[in-house]
């Protein structure tokens, strides 16, 4: 699923930045190829092509590393997007290199700055994380149900941001942005335990889309009349929901720390029988 980069403060940002800028030389490939000739203009074409499919790979590969390092529970990109926009680029800048020398039978040189650029490349942005983190003892199954039910509640909650911006309200978008944060601490407990996301589904299902449906109303009603009476009543619901949000998962937390003590019992009991005394 294709969502907005987290926000992520210092290299990670600069990392985006950069990469935007791997679109440019693409549209430079073009330019200085299209009137070169027939060969030139396919060779500069099929390179312009190759380098936008990376440049898009590589913003892809990003923004998928930064949601894996944001998490404390997080299963490996399934498609190394980084390693494969590291090669498009070598192949990338070895038919620009083919498109601009006279001699298209070398090879060699084009090979050369090839790999080069695909090594470059991969000191730039690195590469994608190889290993899963956190899943040592978890169920797959479980955890695919969660990455759906996870997946469908981030779709709720970019529609709202999507929607609070037509009502051109500050302190609306602020009050969406504290429910929005509560939700995903809500989102990452369930990550981290799947077993909660029996208790959690019907806030990340039900609740969310009811959340989204009441702020594409308020938007659409808010941008054509200023209703305050509205804008309160909308800013009442998201304070319930924040609250609710809230309360589940504390009790997320504590049903956890319950599960402890008992566990925790549990083998003292054991241990007693064992005849280790415990002070």
């Amino acid at each position: 699923m294709a969502m907005p980069p987290p926000r992520t403060p210092g290299r990670s940002r600069s990392r985006w930045g950069r990469s935007n800028v791997m679109f440019v030389p693409a549209i430079v490939l073009v330019a200085t190829t299209l009137s070169d000739g027939a060969l030139p203009m396919t060779l500069g074409l099929a390179g312009a092509g190759v380098w936008t499919l990376s440049a898009w790979l590589l913003r892809e590969g990003l923004q998928a590393e930064a949601a894996f390092r944001a998490r404390k529970v997080a299963r490996r990109p399934a498609l190394p997007r980084k390693m494969l926009a590291a090669v498009g680029i070598g192949v990338g800048t070895a038919l620009a290199v083919m498109a601009h020398v006279n001699n298209t039978t070398d090879v060699l040189a084009p090979l050369l700055f090839g790999v080069c650029a695909s090594a470059l490349h991969l000191v730039a942005f690195g590469i994608d994380p190889l290993k899963s983190k956190g899943m040592e003892g978890i169920d797959t199954f479980q955890q695919d149900r969660v990455a759906r039910v996870v997946i469908e509640a981030e779709k709720h909650l970019n529609a709202m941001t999507d929607a609070i911006r037509r009502a051109g309200d500050r302190k609306a978008a602020a009050k969406l942005e504290d429910f929005q944060e509560t939700a995903r601490t809500l989102i990452r407990t369930v990550e981290e335990d799947p077993r909660d996301l029996t208790a959690a589904r019907k806030y990340l299902g039900i609740y969310l889309q009811g959340a989204r449906d009441a702020t594409i109303k308020f938007a659409d009603i808010y941008s054509r009349t200023k209703d305050k009476e509205a804008r309160d009543d909308y800013m009442a619901l998201l304070d319930d929901l924040d609250h609710n949000f809230a309360a589940r998962t504390r009790k997320s937390l504590l049903d956890d720390r319950s599960d402890l003590t008992i566990e925790i019992d549990v083998l003292r009991e054991r241990l007693s029988r064992e005849g280790v005394r415990l002070e």
